[in-house]
Order: structure tokens, then sequence, then C-alpha cells
């Protein structure tokens, strides 16, 4: 499949608005609505795009693990497939590096992780060690990455169209509100289709859609879930995911993060505990920009002390949703709150 820069447009208006109607997306892309669903629909269908929602993992609400694993070499697909079935595994990604597998926790605290995800982890066959390091605050994360093949206007008309969902969900007066054991079965609907309306949603669980419709507005203004749309990496530019693992000077930590966002290439930046104290993932054009993009890391944060670089070789899974070789999606996502979610609503 190829992408177009009409494909790339679109994928970009969504980054800034996931859930915008076809109609406001069209006035502002300048195309027909049912010329945009028609070419949404496509994208989707080949795995070269996808929106979803997934839990935020605040360190304030909730706790975000990054757990590095070994496992035996002949077993290590096995190893993947486990750990991806997991819920709580949000991402799985093969490193190159001196673990074989990263993965991204994120559970209701640290009790859960300690007792729920833990000893499984120890279960798996072909598991022979894990680390665990914590995350104590997020700076950056997946859902603020864009692609800026849109004009400035054109991405300020979008934000101006964007709901609740498009609100920076880690600011710092961003407050999450508790949700009814009821809203949450709607959470894997919106996991799978970051864009489904309260009528599918209703359909599927047999419910009223009016109170449906109320429901949903209470989980999109609840800040416990992240929206975003994803490409298929293979068609962003940037086909190469590295992870620095840093240590930056107490204190420093915001002032770090404010210039790594001043980078475009910044997918995810926090601080943690464990070995080093700070971390950030990016996606390049290719592996000679690694060096150069140390250097400029360090240009912009003098004090920063980069310990270890890891190029990621394949990604499993992303926000839960399993993804084939080549980056595109399969189409089976394993949400929160729910089991495996077949194709479609």
């Amino acid at each position: 499949m190829e992408i177009s820069e009409e494909d790339l447009r679109l994928i970009n208006a969504l980054q800034i608005s996931p859930r915008i109607s076809w109609s406001d997306a069209g006035e502002v892309l300048g195309v027909h609505a049912t010329t945009l669903a028609s070419r949404w629909d496509r994208l989707r269908a080949a795995g070269a795009a996808w929106t979803t929602a997934h839990l935020m993992g605040d360190p304030k609400d909730m706790c975000l693990a990054m757990v590095d694993i070994d496992c035996e070499m002949h077993l290590r697909p096995d190893v993947t497939s486990a750990v991806a079935t997991l819920p709580e595994v949000i991402t799985v990604e093969e490193a190159a590096s001196n673990r074989d597998l990263t993965l991204t926790v994120i559970t209701q605290d640290l009790e859960q992780f300690s007792t729920h995800v833990l000893p499984r982890l120890k279960e798996i066959r072909g598991l022979t060690k894990y680390h665990t390091a914590l995350c104590t605050r997020i700076h950056t994360s997946g859902y603020a990455w864009r692609l800026n093949v849109l004009t400035k206007a054109e991405q300020q008309a979008l934000r101006a169209l964007a709901g609740p969902e498009s609100a920076n969900p880690s600011a710092p007066d961003a407050m999450v509100l508790p949700l009814p054991e009821s809203h949450l079965a709607l959470i894997p609907f919106l996991a799978r289709d970051g864009r489904a309306t309260a009528a599918e949603i209703a359909r599927a669980l047999g419910r009223n859609p009016a109170t449906v419709q109320r429901q949903l507005g209470r989980v999109l203004n609840s800040r416990m879930l992240s929206f975003r749309c994803e490409i298929a990496q293979q068609f962003s530019g940037f086909p190469i995911t590295v992870q620095w693992f840093a240590n930056v000077p107490a204190g420093e930590h915001e002032a770090a993060a404010t210039e790594l966002r001043a980078i475009r290439n910044i997918r995810f930046s926090a601080s943690t505990t464990g070995r080093t104290n700070f971390t950030m993932i990016m996606w390049l054009r290719s592996l000679a920009e690694v060096m150069e993009m140390e250097l400029t890391i360090q240009q912009r944060i003098p004090g920063i002390e980069l310990v270890e670089s890891v190029v990621m070789l394949n990604t499993a899974k992303r926000v839960g949703w399993m993804l084939n070789p080549d980056s595109t999606a399969t189409g089976k996502v394993v949400p929160p709150y729910g089991e495996l979610l077949p194709d479609g609503i």
C-alpha cells in the first residue's frame, strides 16, 4: 500500500482531533466528508492508521512501569506472544541491546503491578529475568506526536474544533475523575476505535443509546484515557525507534522536558526510578541520526548524562494494538477492562 499526501493530511488532522466529525474535518481540509470517511476506512482496513484510547498511566493516578525482559533465545517468540496477551502490558518491543524485550505496563496502582502482573510474568515459560523501572512523572507522550504536514492555520482550526479527548491528559492541573463500573465497559470499544460512537457502543452492549451517550461524555471528560491517531511507523517517514536512558540533575527534569518538546521526533519522555532517572523515546529517519540526536540532546540539556541508547528491532504491540512485523496493525486489540476484541465493534 502507498500513502498519499492527502492520506497524511487526514492522519495529521485526526492526530490533532481524533474524534472530529467528517463534516468539520472536511471544512478544514477542503475535502468532502464522504471522501474523508472512505479514505479513513481504506487506511484502517490496511492497518496503515488507526485511532485508539488507552489508560493514561499518569503516576498521580496509576502505576506506569517499564520492564526489561530477558528470555531464552529460542523461546523469544513464545515469550513475546505471551506477554502481549496481558492487558496491563500495553506495549511490547524487541530491543537490540542487553535486554531482549521492553514492556510498558499500566496498572491501577503499584500493588496491582506487584501482586497481579509480576506473578504472571514469572509463570511464562522461557522468561528468565526482568528488571523494572517505575515512572514518577510523564513529560511527553505519544498522543502529542504529529506528522506536521498541515499548515499552521489548519492545525489551529482543528484544535478549535477538538473535543475534551484532545486535551493534555498529563497537564499539571489535570484531574482524573473516577468512573463507575458501568462506564468502564465503554473503554474496550474506545481502545478498538477511538472514534466509536455512542450508537455503536450501545448496540454492542445492548444498552439504551441515550444512556451510553451520557456515559461516553463522562468517559471523554474523565481524563482517564489518552486518545491518539496512530500511523504504521513504516509510513511515518521515521522508521527507527530509539530509547535513551539518562540521568538528569534533581530539579532540572521539567526544564529538560521542555527542551525535548521542541524536538519534533520526541514520542515519550518521563522521570523514572532505577539505574537512571530519565528516559526518552524518539522516532528517527535513520540510524545515522542517533549520534546527531545525542549531540542535539546534550546541547539543549547541558547537565544530562546519556547512559544508554537502545534501538528497537520490532514492535509487537503498541498501546494495546497487535502489530505485524511491517508495523501495520493486525486489527487485534488487547484492551483494558476487556478480553481480546474481534475485528470491528
